[in-house]
């Protein structure tokens, strides 16, 4: 029911013609910009338009769903696992707001992680949004409004992370930080050394050993490795296992010495060198 029209003056008015913009209080929802009110004289025909444009939109949602194939959705559901989510509750003090924060925040996301948005409101954050976000273990972000005193217990109780904010940009970095905390380690290869096998000694214990010089950098016990043979990689992956000099155990030897050394693999041959390297990670832009 309409409570009150207020019109540009800020005062109460009975009625609004075509063309005179005025404020309805007396909506128990929030509407989104372009929706039409219909006024009618009874609360049975109200409903009854209500009950009408519900049962369209399950109807359009219902054959959106029937049009996807179960192929496309294998593959969405593929794709998905493959994407880390933030999950996010928004409230904001005015439909406005609420809409170009959540429209930010789905643009920020990448092939490796996304925002989810559950939920986005108007009004003050309340103790349903608290159970919304710890179902999901989603922070509730709240843009010129305040959670209420239930609100408020219920998200010291549940853990749940509360953040305000005025200004949309500063929720939209931090949202941004967040996601980029989200993403995977990239590495980078950091070649260590390189040794020439020039002799080959069996043991019964450890297999065969690699009699070598290094030819540059250092040979690193426990390093990873790769072997080649006339310059082609034949084995990957590999780690050195072993590092002796002269007879002693080495944590690792230098460019120009000899030493002996095992790997994680045994088909070598003389001449092959070995390639040791080490995994850093990089810094994201």
């Amino acid at each position: 029911k309409v409570r009150a029209l207020i019109n540009d003056k800020g005062e109460r008015v009975d009625e609004a013609g075509p063309s005179v913009p005025v404020e309805v209080l007396g909506l128990d929802g929030t509407p989104a910009a372009g929706d039409v009110l219909n006024v009618v004289e009874t609360e049975a025909q109200a409903r009854e338009i209500a009950d009408y444009r519900i049962q369209q939109t399950k109807d359009k949602r219902a054959a959106a769903g029937a049009a996807t194939t179960l192929q496309e959705l294998m593959a969405k559901a593929k794709a998905d696992e493959s994407v880390a989510e933030l999950p996010v509750v928004v409230k904001a003090d005015v439909q406005g707001s609420a809409e170009a924060i959540v429209q930010a925040l789905e643009k920020i996301g990448n092939d490796e992680v996304r925002v989810r948005v559950l939920h986005s409101g108007v009004g003050a954050i309340t103790e349903s949004d608290i159970c919304l976000a710890e179902a999901s273990g989603a922070p509730v972000i709240g843009f010129n409004v305040r959670a209420n005193a239930p609100a408020r217990n219920s998200a010291s109780q549940k853990g749940v992370e509360i953040r305000y904010y005025s200004v949309i940009y500063q929720a939209i970095d931090e949202i941004e930080s967040a996601l980029k905390g989200m993403l995977k380690p990239i590495y980078e290869e950091v070649e260590l050394g390189r040794a020439e096998i020039r002799a080959i000694f069996k043991s019964s214990k450890v297999g065969n050993i690699a009699g070598c010089l290094v030819q540059s950098g250092i040979m690193r016990r426990n390093a990873k490795a790769r072997l080649l043979r006339d310059n082609v990689v034949v084995a990957e992956n590999l780690t050195v296992s072993s590092l002796k000099r002269e007879k002693d155990d080495a944590t690792e030897v230098r460019e120009g010495y000899e030493c002996g050394l095992t790997l994680t693999y045994s088909d070598i041959k003389v001449d092959d060198v070995i390639e040791t390297y080490e995994l850093r990670e990089k810094p994201r832009d």
